[in-house]
């Protein structure tokens, strides 16, 4: 399914313009002429895509509707779009996660790239989205048990000390340590440390016995 790029612009022959050039490079375009109107029909963001937004629009200004998008959670980049370029609003959209900031007239080559670095950090983001998905599930597959010795394995709790902490034998620690490393899929400490890393285990609490 072809990237989106969802066009916010208040002038009408500018849309047509773009939409034209982004089709013809292959994108789906959808426009609209209000950042309300973007607001009333929430883009989908189950496949790539992202916000070309326009700085001055009548209504609900571009940097507004990126904080209302904000506190919506969207993840979909902005690329901002201005006749009238400023530091103080290039700065404000920059730090509030714009992906990029355009001053018109933009070439084709300036637009067009912006786009593409824009939905590549997009699918970025999903990918790794869908990737820690993935860990969670198989996390989800422990008994509590297995939690708990996954928890203390990953913080470098030899097989000796997790059976002590827990009250049982080293022999049920090393079971339960090989059910841990097959229900994970992984073959080394290491990679169970790394998934560990990533879904933020190492930050929270060792589990109690």
């Amino acid at each position: 399914m072809p990237a989106c790029v969802h066009v916010v612009d208040d002038d009408a022959s500018f849309r047509m313009a773009v939409e034209r050039r982004l089709k013809n490079a292959g994108y789906e375009v959808a426009t609209y002429p209000s950042a309300q109107q973007l607001l009333d029909d929430l883009p989908d963001e189950s496949s790539p895509g992202c916000i070309l937004l326009d700085v001055r629009i009548p209504g609900l200004s571009g940097p507004d509707l990126q904080a209302r998008l904000i506190d919506l959670g969207s993840t979909l980049p902005i690329v901002f779009l201005t006749g009238h370029a400023d530091t103080q609003t290039t700065v404000q959209t920059i730090k509030a996660g714009a992906q990029d900031f355009l001053t018109k007239p933009v070439s084709s080559d300036q637009l067009l790239g912006a786009i593409e670095r824009a939905i590549a950090f997009h699918q970025a983001r999903r990918d790794q989205r869908g990737e820690l998905d993935r860990l969670r599930s198989l996390v989800g597959l422990l008994t509590p048990r297995e939690r708990q010795v996954f928890d203390l394995v990953v913080r470098g709790k030899i097989n000796k000390q997790i059976a002590a902490q827990l009250g049982t034998t080293v022999r049920t620690i090393k079971a339960h340590r090989h059910r841990v490393m097959e229900k994970m899929k992984v073959q080394s400490l290491a990679e169970l440390v790394s998934i560990a890393e990533r879904l933020g285990v190492l930050h929270a609490p060792e589990t109690a016995k």
